[in-house]
């Protein structure tokens, strides 16, 4: 069964950074599979912050909103199974609650969040201005 865990939200105030972290288990895969970052902010829909496609052997180049090019940067640490999210000058437009989540095996990145069928279960980023 695919587990994921998200991690490291809190507070910042605006242009302070933060990084959050998925942890993903028992997914077994044979070719590759897609890993996102989405967010969704109160009284919004949810929307996609980053995501790229990870085999065995490497991973694809990540892709990101238009809101967080150049401010967000996602990678991957293999050795831990962990996807990290470093977002750095936050603002107040940032605050959402932010999941991760994985996409089916052999499947290319989805744009729709209702496409990934495993989720983590959410972590709050508040910016303050």
């Amino acid at each position: 069964q695919v587990h994921l865990v998200a991690s490291g939200g809190g507070s910042v105030q605006a242009g302070g950074s933060l990084t959050l972290s998925c942890s993903v288990s028992g997914y077994t895969y044979s070719r590759w599979y897609c890993m996102g970052w989405f967010r969704q902010a109160p009284g919004k829909e949810r929307e996609r912050v980053a995501s790229l496609e990870i085999s065995r052997t490497s991973t694809s180049t990540p892709t990101y909103a238009d809101s967080v090019k150049g401010r967000f940067t996602v990678s991957q640490d293999n050795g831990k199974n962990t996807l990290n999210l470093q977002m750095n000058n936050l603002t107040s437009h940032d605050t959402a609650m932010y999941y991760c989540a994985a996409g089916r095996d052999g499947y290319l990145c989805p744009l729709s969040p209702s496409a990934f069928p495993y989720w983590g279960q959410g972590t709050q980023v508040t910016v303050s201005s």
